[in-house]
């Protein structure tokens, strides 16, 4: 007689297959959940923002993976009263604008009052960069202060960049990545439509 191979012994004394499975969903988000924390931690501690590459550089993060994290880190937030802000100097941390209006009630000290004549001035500069002082004092009517410029200067929101081809090659005036800080801004572009000079003077 011929012995028929009986397929279930066969198949007892084959080689287990091994599967190779990548990382789980699961895994994954648990991952980006830990450096979000990390780069939450660092945003708190550091006192101006941070920048891309420098999150990259301290955690060990590609682009892809950075973007993902800060994708994790804001919906987090979502649910309390800070906010992932972006500005031209990197990301920072920020209270909510919903809680703007409890803030100014009650600590008004902190509440910096600009001038009518600065806020002019500084709003030529924004829209109309570069200026000259010349072009500031035909726009707004009036002689410019040189407290005002001073003042701004002081601030870090404008610097001297260049010279006008014109007679006395005076400087020109433009903002800077402190300005864009200061008013939440990462680029120019995201300015609002210029006010008039009217609505201006209403906000000082």
């Amino acid at each position: 007689m011929v012995d028929i191979e009986d397929p279930k012994q066969h198949d007892e004394t084959q080689e287990p297959i091994t599967m190779t499975t990548s990382p789980s969903v699961e895994a994954q988000h648990d991952s980006l959940e830990e450096l979000s924390k990390c780069i939450e931690v660092l945003l708190h501690a550091s006192e101006a923002p941070l920048t891309a590459h420098a999150l990259k550089k301290h955690l060990s993060l590609s682009t892809k993976e950075l973007n993902q994290t800060l994708e994790v880190l804001q919906q987090r937030l979502d649910t309390g009263v800070l906010r992932l802000h972006e500005t031209a100097s990197g990301y920072r941390l920020q209270i909510s604008d919903d809680y703007s209006s409890l803030i100014q009630r009650t600590f008004p000290q902190r509440q910096e009052r600009l001038s009518q004549a600065l806020l002019e001035t500084l709003s030529v500069i924004a829209y109309k960069q570069p200026v000259t002082r010349s072009d500031i004092e035909h726009v707004r009517g009036v002689t410019l202060s040189s407290n005002i410029l001073r003042q701004l200067f002081d601030k870090g929101w404008i610097v001297e960049k260049g010279f006008k081809d014109t007679l006395g090659h005076p400087a020109l005036l433009h903002t800077t990545a402190q300005f864009l800080d200061a008013f939440g801004l990462s680029h120019l572009d995201e300015l609002p439509p210029m006010p008039d000079m009217e609505t201006i003077r209403a906000m000082s």
